[in-house]
């Protein structure tokens, strides 16, 4: 599941020489070296390598006959061989999540055998340019593919919710874009909850219900002081990934919520939350936050709180005049 983008030169034929003003062979013509044409290219040529990152995932792809391994730990020794090979070459080689469920519904779009290495090529080519890739630097697997998982995650989210912005639709009342009116309104109400946050070390969680299920993003920001930078650079990705969830809540005008957590210097940790009505994050009670982060969300069993923290009332944050689009 290795791609190659191999970039394509013209190269003078050999033994051509083409002549200068006065005759004689161009500096810029003669040979710089002893590397054929085709390990030059070779060696500027970029790999990508496609990754099953999990034991179930790596189940799923056993069902292709021409899928050569049977054995993850197998596999990832082998990966891990393939790619610090390829570095060693001097080659820059990039991964990718090869995820299962994608890469079938993908061929069957695409109308391609899926049992073949070639449609797993083109699947890893399509996943690296949807959700974009890691350059490897020839660390152990296990502490790339956390990264890894982390940023695909990310991406493919980012991607769901901007679709679901972007299939919104106009209002019928107003005739603004529903999802471009979220996505400001969004911007908005971070920028105003990071400063009155104040000070510290602040680590938000933002959770939004979905057509296809819930929908998480995470955002790290420094609180405003003397030293720190401002509390929110709007151009970052993490910013936007934020931003984008939050949006989709506002523009399905759904029951989403929104947790923070500050640390600072010799205090323990301070917990607030918040629940999204009608495009507005509500403050929730202190026995709110409590319940939320003491409760099994499985379960629904009382959990004990965790030692250190405060668990403290979410805090007014200025906002807009509520709004609904139709």
């Amino acid at each position: 599941m290795a791609r190659d983008d191999t970039t394509n030169r013209d190269t003078p034929r050999a033994g051509r020489k083409t002549r200068g003003p006065r005759g004689g062979p161009r500096a810029m013509d003669r040979p710089r070296n002893r590397t054929s044409p085709r390990r030059a290219l070779r060696q500027e040529a970029v790999t990508t390598v496609g990754v099953i990152a999990d034991d179930v995932d790596f189940r799923a792809m056993r069902r292709y006959p021409t899928f050569a391994f049977d054995d993850h730990p197998e596999y990832l020794r082998h990966l891990q061989a393939l790619l610090r090979s390829q570095t060693a070459g001097k080659r820059h080689t990039s991964v990718v999540l090869f995820d299962p469920e994608d890469f079938a519904a993908f061929c069957a779009e695409q109308e391609l055998d899926p049992d073949t290495p070639l449609s797993r090529s083109r699947y890893t080519a399509h996943a690296a340019e949807l959700f974009g890739t890691l350059a490897y630097g020839g660390e152990p697997l296990d502490s790339l593919l956390p990264e890894l998982i982390d940023r695909s995650v990310r991406r493919a989210t980012r991607h769901y919710a901007s679709g679901l912005l972007a299939d919104a639709g106009e209002c019928a009342d107003c005739g603004r874009h529903i999802g471009r009116a979220a996505f400001d309104k969004a911007s908005r109400a971070l920028r105003r909850l990071l400063e009155a946050a104040g000070p510290g070390s602040h680590h938000l969680v933002c959770s939004v219900p979905t057509p296809s299920g819930q929908i998480f993003a995470t955002l790290h920001a420094e609180g405003p002081d003397a030293t720190a930078p401002p509390p929110m650079e709007p151009d970052t990705a993490e910013v936007t990934e934020f931003v984008t969830v939050l949006a989709t809540g506002i523009a399905l005008d759904t029951t989403g919520g929104l947790v923070l957590r500050t640390k600072t210097p010799a205090a323990p940790d301070r917990l607030h939350g918040w629940r999204l009505h009608r495009g507005r994050l509500i403050p929730l009670t202190e026995a709110q936050v409590f319940s939320a982060y003491c409760t099994d969300v499985e379960t629904g069993e009382p959990m004990p709180p965790e030692p250190g923290v405060d668990y403290r009332a979410g805090f007014h944050i200025p906002g807009d005049d509520p709004e609904t689009h139709h």
